[in-house]
Formats: structure tokens, sequence, C-alpha cells
């Protein structure tokens, strides 16, 4: 049976209005998205929740609740939301764990998460330097400590939840890898990040893919995959990600910062990319058999 492409939507992101000003807020706005996103060919939804009063993201297990819920009440698709969000003081403490997965740990106690994100690892985000040379706005470090992904890990396995990785660097890829076989977790998916607006990572280039796959297979000759990023013109990879058995992920968050273009109307462009790269595209029950073994 020929292997089908998943299309992961990201439809906000932590950048708020300030930066990403289409992205959706308000929990009935992020539903609608999430559904449109769904229409328009997507099986995986991954969202931020926010106070829309202050426009902040929200950690509150009843908002999350009601967006899960309600957007599978309507439409079948794999659902998973933010990590709830920590300072940087915060995130070298001993605590940083408990408090970085509070909420998922009490949505998986209700049985409404599937995936949840784990970044195997801590990067530098930094805006890249202009041509002349001066940096560009402040960046800071996105510190995930070993005690942290333990708790990750722990709650993983505890509730079956598959991990979605974010595999910022390469050494990210060895790192999930060793976490986990260490847990015997369900098999990660390692999503690829490249950028064009920041600094980590890879550029939008096919022998960075490249690498990265070859890496991967050395590591877990089986995992999933995708291509996606930050601050990211993603399509340029979509070819030669479908011919190397990859999947897809676009939306606001990983959209460059200003973008104008709905989430929704990403999943339209990235449909019409895998299918004339000779893909077919999947829905969410085809991810979760696809997964079944794994």
């Amino acid at each position: 049976m020929k292997k089908k492409t998943w299309i992961e939507a990201a439809i906000n992101g932590a950048w708020t209005r300030a930066k990403q000003p289409a992205i959706p807020l308000a929990p009935d706005e992020i539903i609608s998205e999430a559904i449109a996103c769904a229409q328009a060919g997507a099986s995986i939804i991954h969202y931020h929740a926010y106070d829309p009063a202050t426009g902040q993201q929200t950690a509150s297990v009843d908002v999350n609740t009601y967006i899960i819920e309600t957007i599978k009440s309507k439409v079948d698709l794999i659902v998973y939301p933010a990590i709830s969000p920590i300072t940087a003081i915060q995130a070298v403490t001993p605590e940083a764990g408990e408090l970085r997965y509070a909420t998922s740990r009490a949505l998986g106690e209700q049985g409404l998460m599937e995936w949840m994100v784990v970044d195997p690892g801590s990067v530098n985000m930094h805006s890249n330097v202009d041509p002349n040379g001066a940096s560009g706005p402040q960046g800071y470090v996105y510190i995930n400590t070993e005690a942290t992904l333990s708790v990750a890990m722990d709650l993983s396995k505890k509730f079956g939840i598959r991990p979605s990785y974010a595999i910022y660097e390469p050494g990210f890829i060895r790192w999930g890898a060793l976490l986990a076989k260490r847990y015997q977790v369900k098999m990660p998916i390692y999503r690829f990040m490249f950028s064009d607006q920041f600094t980590f990572g890879a550029p939008v280039q096919d022998f960075a893919l490249e690498a990265y796959v070859r890496m991967l297979k050395v590591e877990v000759p089986d995992a999933e995959w995708m291509v996606s990023g930050l601050g990211v013109n993603i399509y340029p990879l979509i070819e030669r990600a479908v011919q190397m058995g990859g999947h897809i992920r676009v939306g606001l968050e990983d959209s460059h910062l200003g973008s104008t273009e709905p989430s929704w109307k990403s999943v339209e462009r990235a449909v019409s990319a895998v299918t004339s790269s000779g893909g077919d595209v999947a829905v969410a029950k085809d991810v979760r058999n696809q997964l079944a073994n794994y």
C-alpha cells in the first residue's frame, strides 16, 4: 500500500499578535481555524491556547479541554496543545518539568492527549543577522533540561502519549532517540526544524534535509519524520520530503513572521504541493493506522 503524507497545521504559536497579527487567539477562533484546516486537508492540529483578554498564552486546563473536546466533536483530527509557558529562570529549577507539563498531565488524565510536545534539547533562538552584520532583536535560550525531559517521558509512558520532537539541531535526534529507548515510550515523531528568519538549525536546502534523514535512519530506522520550522517558507522542501517518505507541517506558527496567509490556506497549498509531487494526503485515521505498531 502506498504510504500517505501527513499534513500538520500549527495554527498560531507563541508569537502573540504583536509578531504574528493573523493568528487565532480566542478558543472559538482556534476551533474554527482547526476545522477549516481539517477541511483543507490537515490530519493533525497543533495550537497554543490564549487568554483573549490579555493576548497572552494561557495554561488553563479548562480552556484547553474545551478546545480539544469541541474540535474532536466536529472533525476527526489528532489535536495536541502547546506545553505550559515558563520563564528561563523557571526552566533551570528542579520544578521545571512539573511546571512545563502541568497542563499536559491534567489533559492526559482526561484521555485528551494523543501527541505531546517534547523538545529533546536546548537551543539559542535568535533572529537572523542582516547583510550589514548588525544583529537583529535580542534572542533567548530555549531550555529543556534532562530533569524536565524525564517528566515528559514519564507522562508519555503513563498515558500512552506519542512524543512530537522538534529537532532544532542535529544532536536532538540522538538525545531524543536515547530518551525514547530509555523510557520505552511510543516511537516519537521527529520534526526537522528549518528557518529563514532565525539562526538555529539549517537553511531550507535539500542537502540539509538529506543530512537530517540520513542521521535519523542511523539512530531510528523506522521513525516517521516531518519538515517544518519557525520563520520559514517550507514549501521548497515538500517535493523532496514526499519523495523521501516524510511529512509536512505548515501554518502561522511556522510561517514568516507577519504572514497574512491563514493556516487553512497554507494547508491547501501544502496539499497541492504534495499531490503534484506524486503523494497522497492522509486523514487522521491513516496516521493512526500507520503508527499503530510503533
